[in-house]
């Protein structure tokens, strides 16, 4: 693929994101939550583990635990004995208890709808934020780059090797993409690289975007 300029990045992105939505439309949430803050207990449980495994521990979790005031109130070893299949279930577990308390006493029990309000309580980075700002409000302030968004934004092109971290990928695709889009792409995306553009052995003959990857005919 020839060397693009800005405008024509943003072309191509804007193609992709069309094939994506009519392959996945909005995206769905593959983390089962009910209201904003089981969405941010279960997106801070999901790191250094899959989504999957998550939602076997919720339901028991978020029956017991579920609101501000009962997990702010738990004993810690409690909800390491719910979570203990998870990776790095001890720190998870105070991280969890640590962020009700703080949605307690600085928030009145509520998740903010604030992207930098987000990343003070215990346990959230950006890429946890983005995911609550998108999934729970509806307002995207950013991309949520988790291992799919980072493999695929490189692959696509977006993102070059000298974005090496989550963060420098996700400033590239906010040049690259409106924020409009920026609502969607996480979740379509991480349909598309388990269904499509998985780390190892992409289906590319299948996908749906090949025309547009100039990664295709190095797999």
């Amino acid at each position: 693929m020839p060397r693009e300029n800005m405008t024509q990045k943003r072309e191509r992105a804007a193609e992709i994101e069309r094939r994506l939505f009519d392959c996945y439309g909005e995206g769905e949430c593959s983390l089962d939550h009910a209201d904003p803050f089981t969405l941010t207990i279960a997106v801070i449980l999901s790191a250094q583990c899959t989504d999957a495994a998550v939602n076997k521990v919720t339901p028991e979790l978020f029956a017991r635990f579920g609101t501000p005031e009962t997990m702010a109130h738990a004993d810690v070893a409690d909800i390491e004995s719910i979570i203990h299949p998870l990776g790095f279930f001890r720190s998870k577990a105070k991280n969890i208890i640590a962020c009700a308390q703080t949605v307690l006493a600085d928030f009145g029990g509520e998740i903010p709808n604030d992207i930098d309000a987000l990343q003070t309580l215990p346990g959230v980075g950006r890429k946890t934020a983005n995911v609550v700002m998108c999934q729970a409000f509806r307002n995207p302030q950013g991309i949520a780059v988790d291992t799919h968004v980072f493999r695929i934004a490189h692959r696509l092109g977006f993102a070059t090797r000298n974005d090496d971290t989550p963060q420098k990928t996700e400033t590239k695709l906010l040049k690259i993409y409106p924020q409009r889009d920026w609502l969607f792409i996480n979740h379509q995306w991480v349909h598309f690289g388990r269904e499509f553009c998985s780390a190892r052995n992409p289906k590319c003959a299948l996908c749906p975007i090949a025309d547009l990857c100039p990664s295709r005919a190095k797999h």
